[in-house]
């Protein structure tokens, strides 16, 4: 077996493992101590205590002077100046924004990644929270390359030695819960290596419970934002990328439903090299839409990327229902070719049928200009909360979406900043939004930023246009509609064979009501009532999205009854 060659880490004049991570722009990683449930709750419960004061000292130091008084103010003053001493030093005199974004980074992993998930949460949080949640640490602290060896074995179950030819001793990178490095196989091919940091999931899943526990206690004092559901919502996404498994699995189906479009490129897993806790895939060399590297390069190259980002988030989103939910300049990769490279797929987002059709039928109506048509399908998808004013939500969408065009001449105007504006009326009128929709507009947004790097001023609309139309179209194609109808074939033929016995016993209803002596005036009626009751039949039956052949078909045979002199 060959020995498995080191970079400058192991070498004897190389520095010791902490300031190589220094060098590298990275702190040394600290495992999280195994406190118990109880302690964590103490240490969650003193941050928590401390934003509340924070908060309040915050409010009273930006009160404006005309408001400053009153016993009110005054009683709020001399709180905010005893609870003073307490705060931290460094954030006595920081704006409540910049104090949650920082609590959250001193209570580690599980609430950095809440606090980005939240930081497009627009529909539910003030716009300077959001803002201010966007800078959260991204850049955090990472293993040591012997502890990042040892966790690579453990993971694998082998020395590094027999898995691995050459392994680097800087990570390319250090996240929240995972961190990577570059590698090669032992058949000389270059991957990239992530490992989920020691103690990580363990803090994880108490965390999880800590913060159910948070979002039940909420719900009691803030109803109207929902903190229970978005709570579980957010727990429910960070568990499952702490699974690596599920990343490979991600990258293998975004692979599968791109497979006749070579130039949007996933990176390949090597499951021998891959468990719940490391995964091995394929290394990129490419480089990001907002480096320097990217924006030399020619005009129409540059062009052709946006239009293969374009191409690959819209067919994610609205013709698959699967797409990258944690998208940021770092995860897209502009390489040779040119292709449109996305890594790190850990977090996805899935769409059902009817939210992907809805969704579609949104984005294009943005897309042409129909802002009452936008309007009403972005209604469909909110969620009314108590007191929500679901016509005067629509009403606003509309006003936006025509003033968005108007300011902009209904060409190359933000349709994702545009959504984000719509969602974010959700807060006013108490319409919250699914966590995959939030999710969605993260990733066009991400796509609208990294277009205007690289072609600055290009217009996003008329680029999105011809691939949502183009699939919008595919909705209604002949070969589509046929595997619709086979899909619900079952339910057809359970239609068909009760439908004898629902027509014999609607007629002797029919008879029973109807039977009249011959001078009734509504004699004769039979076959429009009759008619009636097929089309309100087929109505229901289309409501309810059953077999759309069998809702056509009482359509008609109810038209032809009511329409039956005779009858």
């Amino acid at each position: 077996m060959p020995a498995m060659s080191t970079s400058a880490a192991t070498r004897p004049e190389a520095l010791d493992a902490a300031t190589e991570l220094a060098a590298a722009g990275f702190e040394p990683y600290r495992e999280p101590p195994r406190h118990g449930f109880v302690r964590r709750l103490l240490v969650v419960g003193r941050h928590l205590l401390a934003l509340a004061a924070g908060a309040l000292v915050d409010r009273v130091r930006r009160r404006p002077p005309a408001a400053r008084r009153g016993l009110r103010f005054r009683l709020q003053q001399l709180i905010a100046f005893l609870l003073r001493p307490f705060l931290r030093r460094e954030l006595r005199h920081q704006p409540f924004p910049v104090q949650l974004r920082r609590r959250m980074e001193m209570l580690g992993a599980t609430y950095v990644k809440l606090g980005q998930i939240l930081a497009v949460r627009r529909d539910l949080l003030p716009q300077a929270v959001t803002d201010e949640l966007e800078n959260l640490l991204d850049r955090l602290p990472a293993v040591t390359f012997p502890r990042f060896r040892q966790l690579v074995a453990e993971g694998l179950g082998r020395p590094v030695e027999e898995l691995f030819a050459w392994i680097e001793t800087r990570p390319t990178g250090s996240a929240s819960i995972a961190q990577s490095h570059r590698a090669s196989t032992l058949d000389g091919e270059s991957v990239i290596i992530k490992v989920v940091k020691p103690g990580i999931r363990e803090n994880l899943e108490r965390d999880a419970r800590l913060l159910r526990l948070l979002g039940r206690l909420l719900q009691l004092f803030m109803p109207r934002y929902q903190p229970r559901r978005v709570i579980e919502e957010l727990v429910a996404y960070t568990l499952l990328e702490v699974d690596l498994v599920r990343e490979a699995d991600n990258a293998e189906i975004f692979a599968a439903n791109f497979r006749h479009q070579p130039e949007v490129v996933f990176p390949r897993i090597y499951r021998h090299l891959s468990s719940a806790t490391v995964l091995t895939m394929e290394f990129f060399a490419g480089v990001r839409p907002d480096s320097e590297a990217a924006r030399r390069l020619p005009l129409d190259e540059r062009q052709r990327i946006v239009d293969l980002g374009a191409s690959a988030i819209i067919a994610m989103i609205y013709r698959d229902g699967f797409f990258h939910a944690d998208l940021h300049p770092g995860n897209l990769l502009v390489l040779p070719g040119p292709r449109a490279g996305f890594i790190d797929l850990g977090m996805v987002g899935r769409l059902d049928d009817g939210m992907r059709r809805t969704l579609l039928y949104y984005y294009y109506c943005l897309a042409t200009g129909d802002a009452d048509g936008a309007a009403r399908y972005l209604t469909r998808v909110a969620e009314p909360g108590r007191g929500a004013e679901p016509e005067a939500f629509r009403r606003a969408v509309a006003e936006v979406s025509r003033r968005w065009q108007r300011a902009q001449g209904g060409e190359g105007f933000s349709i994702a900043r545009l959504i984000l504006e719509s969602v974010a009326l959700g807060a006013r009128y108490r319409m919250a939004f699914p966590v995959e929709m939030v999710l969605m507009v993260k990733a066009l947004v991400t796509f609208e930023s990294a277009g205007e790097m690289l072609v600055p001023g290009f217009d996003v609309a008329a680029v999105s246009r011809p691939h949502v139309s183009a699939i919008f179209l595919q909705q209604f194609s002949p070969a589509r509609l046929a595997r619709a109808t086979l899909r619900s074939a079952p339910e057809l033929m359970d239609a068909a064979v009760k439908m004898p016995l629902l027509i014999t016993e609607g007629l002797r209803l029919l008879e029973r009501t109807t039977r009249r002596p011959a001078q009734n005036p509504f004699a004769g009626v039979r076959g429009t009532i009759f008619g009636g009751f097929c089309i309100v039949a087929g109505a229901i039956l289309a409501a309810a999205q059953g077999p759309w052949p069998l809702s056509a078909l009482l359509f008609l045979v109810g038209l032809a009854a009511a329409l039956n002199k005779k009858g």
